[in-house]
């Protein structure tokens, strides 16, 4: 693959260009003096604006796995996976649904990490270990996934000038230089970077392909000639699958905890719902536009096995960088940009990482008379380690980025009633809470250990989500009912 356009020299240098761009941004964010405090660190003091937040949303939903993994999934599902588009506008519902009433909360008491709200709401020291393991497994998770994504796409996108593993450690080091300078802020301006370089690119990317195929209804026949399987009328249970992974990936990805931290962020009320009103068009705009990309990858490209599907997005982009000197530009921002994406998800998933080891566990338990700057001291090293340690799985990752993708939503998905329901549901009691998280846990994630499911279509997390909620809503009913019969007879 060494006749690609960005192998050899031009790749290395557009990728030291974004990496120096990225440092800078870390070294201003980090001169406003507010990151000595972990609310200042880690939330940006609750200070976003309008279009940094959208931006910081955008980058925390459409993550590196969303433009390289996406459409190698497409590329092997065929129009099935256009099921990319419906799950994402989920996850905007879901936000619409509690975060607005969530922030409200986070300013008046000075929430900085998820768990602050579900010991507020509820007081339990183990309902709050509970939600900190979980969500702890599903950062880490988070993390592996983008670094694989970081080495799949520098790898892809030189033809393997830059190997994986240097594409890898390479952006670690850039990354962990910047947010531990200037944390959230730095993590929110380079977020607005990249997501514009991301969006012009795939832009870009899209009418390249179009182009290369001959047109969509060129393509479109291409397909049904060759690859009638990809296109037909799925089976029940792909349809049933479809809808499970929409509502488990709407509630789940919602629940984030990185995401919840950007919920915090907020300048104001208006500001979110002003910034989740805009999100409500990417998915459109995004998981969309890749699917096709995805779909022309069929033609252009035809006969690739998994391993080599997983290079797709680099793949096409050389392609189109070569019909003309303003593709080439293009792709150029599209290779920067969706490095940068990878890089920005990553960061988002360490510094929510670090916040809840510094402030829930460290601060809590460990050093209660912690200042905020050792807690702030903490969570970057934390931090450091975390990444380290996962380096070593995505060395060797454990099979495609779809299925890592799939594996953290399996348990994170667990989070939903805890902090959804708690919002709107006053007679919600810590106890079942508890119980419906942890069986639901077990379920979902014994599942998959042991390879059972999906069922009829249906994933091992939306069945273990299923079993949380009926505990919860059942425990709390005869809780509270029985209180109210002991109240009366008093």
């Amino acid at each position: 693959m060494n006749d690609l356009i960005f192998a050899g020299p031009s790749g290395i240098a557009i990728l030291c260009a974004y990496a120096v761009i990225m440092l800078g941004i870390g070294w201003y964010a980090g001169r406003s003096g507010s990151t000595g405090t972990a609310r200042g660190y880690f939330t940006a003091g609750g200070g976003l604006g309008m279009v940094t937040l959208f931006f910081t949303l955008y980058a925390t939903q459409y993550s590196g796995n969303s433009v390289v993994g996406y459409p190698p999934q497409a590329y092997r599902e065929g129009f099935l996976w256009w099921q990319s588009v419906p799950f994402m506008i989920a996850v905007i519902a879901v936000y619409l649904l509690f975060a607005p009433r969530l922030y409200v909360l986070a300013k008046q008491k000075g929430f900085v990490t998820p768990t602050d709200f579900v010991r507020d709401r509820f007081g339990s020291t183990r309902l709050s270990l509970l939600t900190i393991a979980l969500m702890l497994w599903g950062l880490g998770n988070y993390v592996l996934e983008q670094l694989v994504a970081m080495g799949h796409g520098i790898a892809g996108l030189t033809g393997e000038t830059i190997p994986y593993e240097v594409g890898v450690v390479g952006f670690i080091v850039v990354m962990l230089a910047y947010s531990w300078t200037g944390g959230m802020r730095a993590i929110a301006m380079t977020d607005v970077m990249q997501g514009i370089a991301m969006l012009v690119g795939i832009g870009a990317l899209l009418a390249g392909a179009v182009y290369l195929t001959g047109g969509l209804g060129t393509l479109t026949t291409y397909l049904a000639e060759t690859s009638p399987e990809l296109v037909g009328v799925p089976e029940t249970s792909d349809a049933v699958n479809w809808f499970a992974m929409i509502v488990m990936i709407g509630f789940g990805a919602a629940v984030y905890p990185h995401a919840i931290q950007r919920v915090y962020s907020a300048r104001s009320e208006r500001t979110l719902k002003r910034s989740l009103a805009l999100m409500a068009w990417m998915p459109l705009v995004t998981t969309g536009v890749v699917f096709v990309v995805g779909i022309a990858g069929l033609q252009l490209f035809p006969g690739l096995d998994t391993a080599a599907s997983e290079q797709l997005v680099g793949l096409i982009a050389n392609e189109v960088a070569a019909t003309n000197v303003l593709f080439y530009l293009l792709m150029v921002l599209l290779f920067g940009g969706i490095v940068c994406a990878i890089v920005s998800t990553a960061d988002s998933a360490v510094l929510a990482f670090s916040s809840v080891v510094s402030s829930d566990l460290y601060g809590r338990y460990i050093a209660p008379d912690a200042s905020d700057r050792r807690k702030v001291v903490v969570g970057k090293l934390v931090g450091v380690a975390m990444v380290f340690g996962l380096l070593a799985i995505a060395w060797n990752p454990p099979g495609t980025l779809f299925s890592i993708f799939v594996l953290k939503f399996e348990l994170i998905v667990q989070l939903a009633p805890v902090f959804i329901l708690g919002l709107y549901w006053k007679r919600m009691c810590a106890g079942p809470t508890f119980w419906g998280m942890l069986v639901g846990a077990v379920v979902a994630g014994g599942a998959t250990l042991i390879g059972w499911g999906p069922f009829y279509g249906v994933p091992a997390g939306l069945v273990g989500l299923a079993a949380n909620v009926t505990i919860v809503v059942a425990g709390s009913l005869l809780l509270t009912r029985g209180r109210t019969r002991d109240e009366v007879a008093a």
